[in-house]
């Protein structure tokens, strides 16, 4: 079977308390969404992570740690390692280690999401401290994308509601009801690339 080139780029914000919420989206989430998945955690930098081994158990897509020119493949997800920010170039993962500041990882995914998919990005935003991701929503939100924070029932509620403070933020919604959203998101897609094949036969 052919891997195709994403019809969107999905990036997944989260810190303390994150994992359940994982859990919830991963397991909700169909495997054949056409999107691929981007996974910043906030791990210890001296921590192996274990986390691609975790949700490989709750998704039926392929889940796998973050490399370096790795290229962005649907129905994929891929996972920050630890002690590194992650960024994405001309399709393709760049690993920048050891990381260049403390819990701002989500942003500067999410900045790089913006700038390199643009309508096509989607940041969701976990439980979780403080603030990371708030301004990577309104870096995705400036280019046309779509955002995401987990409503009340996030076990650490400071990234969500930081998020949800800018006025970027275009759904609040608990974890396993935010793959309803984007399956009407890539219905919408397909009926739109149908349409543009129709005028060019």
């Amino acid at each position: 079977m052919k891997i195709a080139n994403p019809n969107f780029v999905v990036g997944i914000g989260a810190s303390a308390g994150g994992l359940n919420a994982y859990k919830a989206f991963f397991e909700a989430l169909p495997s054949d969404t056409g999107m691929a998945f981007v996974v910043i955690s906030h791990i210890h930098p001296a921590a192996h992570s274990q986390l691609a081994e975790i949700l490989s158990r709750h998704s039926k897509m392929t889940v796998m740690l973050a490399a370096s020119a790795m290229k962005i493949r649907a129905n994929q997800v891929y996972v920050i390692p630890g002690n590194a920010d992650l960024l994405i170039e001309n399709g393709a993962l760049r690993v920048v280690s050891p990381r260049t500041s403390r819990n701002s990882q989500i942003d500067l995914f999410f900045s790089s999401l913006a700038t390199a998919m643009g309508a096509r990005a989607v940041g969701i935003v976990f439980s979780g401290y403080d603030g990371d991701g708030a301004e990577g929503c309104r870096r995705i939100k400036a280019v046309g994308g779509t955002t995401f924070a987990q409503d009340a029932s996030a076990e650490v509620n400071g990234m969500p509601l930081s998020a949800q403070a800018t006025g970027c933020v275009d759904f609040v919604l608990p974890p396993n009801e935010i793959p309803t959203e984007l399956q009407k998101m890539t219905a919408g897609f397909v009926n739109l690339s149908k349409l543009g094949d129709s005028f060019n036969p």
